[in-house]
Protein backbone atom coordinates (compact mmCIF):
# COMPACT_ATOMS: atom_id res chain seq x y z
CA UNK A 1 0.00 0.00 0.00
CA UNK A 2 1.47 3.64 -1.57
CA UNK A 3 2.27 5.94 1.52
CA UNK A 4 0.29 9.17 2.34
CA UNK A 5 2.67 11.36 1.53
CA UNK A 6 3.82 9.58 -1.74
CA UNK A 7 -0.19 9.79 -2.66
CA UNK A 8 -0.57 13.51 -1.67
CA UNK A 9 2.89 14.01 -3.44
CA UNK A 10 1.18 12.77 -6.92
CA UNK A 11 -1.70 14.83 -6.29
CA UNK A 12 -0.11 18.00 -5.77
CA UNK A 13 2.12 16.99 -9.04
CA UNK A 14 -0.65 16.53 -11.05
CA UNK A 15 -1.96 19.90 -10.10
CA UNK A 16 1.68 21.50 -10.92
CA UNK A 17 2.38 21.74 -7.40
CA UNK A 18 4.79 20.55 -5.73
CA UNK A 19 5.43 19.26 -1.92
CA UNK A 20 6.07 21.85 0.66
CA UNK A 21 6.35 21.23 4.43
CA UNK A 22 5.44 24.55 5.04
CA UNK A 23 1.79 24.20 3.51
CA UNK A 24 1.02 20.72 4.37
CA UNK A 25 1.98 18.21 6.82
CA UNK A 26 0.81 14.81 7.78
CA UNK A 27 0.76 12.88 11.01
CA UNK A 28 -0.02 9.38 12.29
CA UNK A 29 -3.37 8.78 14.01
CA UNK A 30 -2.06 6.42 17.12
CA UNK A 31 -2.10 3.08 14.40
CA UNK A 32 -5.51 3.99 12.67
CA UNK A 33 -3.39 5.45 9.54
CA UNK A 34 -1.92 8.21 8.74
CA UNK A 35 -4.10 12.03 7.76
CA UNK A 36 -3.33 15.21 6.41
CA UNK A 37 -3.38 17.81 9.47
CA UNK A 38 -2.32 20.70 7.87
CA UNK A 39 -3.64 21.88 4.28
CA UNK A 40 -2.73 25.50 3.99
CA UNK A 41 -2.29 25.52 -0.42
CA UNK A 42 -4.95 28.53 -1.23
CA UNK A 43 -4.88 27.64 -4.85
CA UNK A 44 -5.51 23.81 -4.76
CA UNK A 45 -8.17 22.47 -2.56
CA UNK A 46 -7.32 19.91 0.12
CA UNK A 47 -7.23 16.46 -1.90
CA UNK A 48 -10.23 14.10 -0.61
CA UNK A 49 -10.27 10.53 0.48
CA UNK A 50 -11.23 9.49 -2.90
CA UNK A 51 -9.07 11.57 -4.92
CA UNK A 52 -6.33 10.33 -2.23
CA UNK A 53 -7.16 6.56 -2.94
CA UNK A 54 -7.19 7.24 -6.63
CA UNK A 55 -3.22 7.26 -6.42
CA UNK A 56 -2.62 4.13 -4.96
CA UNK A 57 -1.43 2.75 -7.80
CA UNK A 58 0.58 5.30 -8.89
CA UNK A 59 1.92 5.60 -5.79
CA UNK A 60 2.78 1.52 -5.50
CA UNK A 61 4.59 2.11 -8.34
CA UNK A 62 6.52 4.99 -7.67
CA UNK A 63 7.46 3.41 -4.35
CA UNK A 64 8.59 0.66 -6.00
CA UNK A 65 10.64 2.63 -8.64
CA UNK A 66 12.32 4.75 -5.70
CA UNK A 67 13.10 1.44 -3.88
CA UNK A 68 14.99 0.36 -7.04
CA UNK A 69 16.30 3.33 -7.96
CA UNK A 70 17.89 3.76 -4.16
CA UNK A 71 19.55 0.04 -4.38
CA UNK A 72 21.10 0.91 -7.68
CA UNK A 73 22.59 3.82 -6.43
CA UNK A 74 23.99 2.12 -3.58
CA UNK A 75 25.45 -0.78 -5.83
CA UNK A 76 27.24 1.86 -8.55
CA UNK A 77 30.37 2.46 -8.08
CA UNK A 78 32.04 6.23 -7.08
CA UNK A 79 31.99 8.55 -9.60
CA UNK A 80 36.02 8.31 -9.68
CA UNK A 81 36.03 4.92 -10.29
CA UNK A 82 33.22 4.90 -13.08
CA UNK A 83 35.76 7.35 -14.72
CA UNK A 84 38.74 5.34 -14.26
CA UNK A 85 36.48 2.65 -16.06
CA UNK A 86 35.66 4.41 -18.91
CA UNK A 87 39.27 5.88 -19.29
CA UNK A 88 40.79 2.11 -19.65
CA UNK A 89 38.10 0.88 -22.09
CA UNK A 90 38.68 3.70 -24.19
CA UNK A 91 42.56 2.96 -23.82
CA UNK A 92 42.12 -0.33 -24.33
CA UNK A 93 39.94 0.13 -27.16
CA UNK A 94 36.38 -1.29 -25.30
CA UNK A 95 34.26 1.38 -25.05
CA UNK A 96 32.10 -1.13 -26.55
CA UNK A 97 29.64 -3.89 -24.13
CA UNK A 98 33.01 -6.02 -23.16
CA UNK A 99 34.34 -2.91 -21.31
CA UNK A 100 34.39 -3.18 -17.54
CA UNK A 101 32.44 -0.04 -17.52
CA UNK A 102 29.54 -1.01 -19.52
CA UNK A 103 29.79 -4.62 -17.99
CA UNK A 104 29.18 -3.55 -14.39
CA UNK A 105 26.72 -0.49 -15.18
CA UNK A 106 24.84 -3.23 -16.93
CA UNK A 107 25.36 -5.90 -14.21
CA UNK A 108 23.73 -3.55 -11.55
CA UNK A 109 20.91 -2.33 -13.97
CA UNK A 110 20.16 -6.24 -14.74
CA UNK A 111 20.47 -7.14 -10.74
CA UNK A 112 17.85 -4.47 -10.01
CA UNK A 113 15.30 -4.32 -13.23
CA UNK A 114 12.54 -1.58 -13.22
CA UNK A 115 10.10 -4.44 -14.64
Amino acid sequence: MASLYTKVKLYLEANSKTWDDAKVSLQNNNGSGDYIKTWTYSDITKPTDSQIASYETAGNEEETLTKILVKRKKEYLSYNEQLDKLWHDINDGKLDKTGSWYTHIKSVKDANSKS
